[in-house]
């Protein structure tokens, strides 16, 4: 799994019509199940995605069509993680 960190890089380029772009874009990923989880940071400074893509190239290959991406608005971190423990709703996602 892949834990992704998105920072604000250019807070004037974030509009209401860019995230609706971003989530748009981001929403037939959550459809194929390759991302799990996304939403905000608190203070909003970026985002967080929870992605189970096959390998970190594919994961990049999404992440780099993104508008937030495209725009020069937000950058990324990817860092990959094995999970080992979880709530019993979510056993099913350990390796």
């Amino acid at each position: 799994m892949f834990l992704v960190d998105m920072c604000f890089t250019d807070m004037a380029k974030i509009t209401p019509e860019l995230a609706a772009q971003h989530q748009r874009y981001l929403a037939k990923e959550y459809q194929s199940n390759n991302l799990l989880f996304g939403g905000r940071k608190v203070p909003r400074t970026g985002g967080i995605l929870i992605s189970q893509h096959e390998c970190e190239q594919a994961l990049r290959t999404i992440l780099d069509a993104d508008p937030f991406i495209q725009s020069g608005a937000v950058s990324y971190s990817i860092t990959e993680f094995t999970p080992v423990m979880a709530a019993e709703a979510y056993a099913h996602l350990l390796a």
